[in-house]
């Protein structure tokens, strides 16, 4: 998911940080070509390169590698491992999408973007965090990958559709009819930003979609989960955190915020970072 008036205020568009700073890690990006358009992707670096699995993140539903703001760039520094993010096809500064988003797109990332990106960088061993819609993703990801995958972290992640759910959609939905507020997605997806929008509500607004969750997948899981979620969170109750951790095949410990909406990173990014930092310590 991702922002309801509260989670994606005008302070966070409007004065875009800058990309590095002196003491910022080395940053490169890449275009990796498709079957069905470009994908931007941005690395980050640690001064001390290592074998350590790099950490890959997963935007939300109308996110890109820009509005991870300084997040890659402190993870990096916090953990001394290279972070990876990209913007999904039809997001940021990848191509457009070349058709409406199919109803199991979720499910599909894992062999679609995600693979291309982990074969173009050359990446076997990998930790994955997955922020809202990037979260169930992160899941599949991990199942997918669950030879490789040495660690998952979800944030906000939804696992099934719930009330609190709909009704957020219902309410961002009335958000988004002011044309300011397409414009300000505009700095960021272009002329994709309806599409993106789109691609948000209505797919989750569908009627096919009612009956959708994480539920078949989590057993697949053989890797260590954080799931992070905030209490407050609009979009969804603990239950969603509670679901991953009860059905996961791997161990997983929750960290539900108090204080905190949908996105942690942003408003707790502090807080965010060292939970990751301590969890991700142990792993290869």
């Amino acid at each position: 998911m991702q922002p309801s008036p509260t989670a994606f205020p005008p302070d966070q568009v409007e004065s875009p940080q800058p990309k590095m700073i002196a003491t910022s890690p080395p940053v490169q990006d890449h275009r990796i070509d498709t079957p069905d358009g470009v994908l931007f992707c941005r690395v980050w670096s640690p001064a001390v390169s290592g074998a350590r699995a790099p950490i890959v993140l997963l935007h939300d539903s109308l996110g890109s590698v820009e509005l991870w703001r300084g997040f890659p760039e402190a993870l990096c520094a916090a953990t001394g491992r290279q972070v990876v993010a990209y913007d999904r096809l039809g997001f940021g500064r990848s191509d457009a999408h070349p058709a409406t988003l199919a109803l199991d797109f979720i499910a599909r990332e894992a062999e679609n973007g995600f693979d291309t990106v982990l074969r173009h960088l050359g990446i076997e061993g990998f930790i994955l965090f997955g922020h809202s819609v990037g979260g169930g993703m992160a899941v599949n990801c991990a199942a997918h990958h669950a030879g490789t995958c040495v660690g998952l972290v979800t944030e906000s992640a939804q696992s099934f559709l719930e009330e609190r759910t709909v009704k957020g959609l219902e309410e961002a939905r009335e958000f988004f009819k002011d044309p300011a507020q397409i414009a300000r997605l505009e700095r960021y997806h272009g002329d994709k930003a309806r599409w993106v929008l789109d691609a948000w509500i209505e797919s989750w607004l569908h009627p096919e979609f009612e009956t959708w969750s994480l539920r078949e997948v989590l057993p697949q899981l053989r890797c260590p989960a954080l799931a992070i979620h905030g209490i407050e969170d609009e979009y969804g109750t603990t239950r969603h955190p509670e679901l991953i951790a009860e059905l996961s095949g791997g161990p997983t410990r929750l960290a539900l915020m108090p204080d905190t909406r949908h996105v942690p990173h942003r408003e707790k990014e502090a807080e965010v970072i060292a939970m990751v930092a301590e969890f991700v310590r142990e792993l290869p």
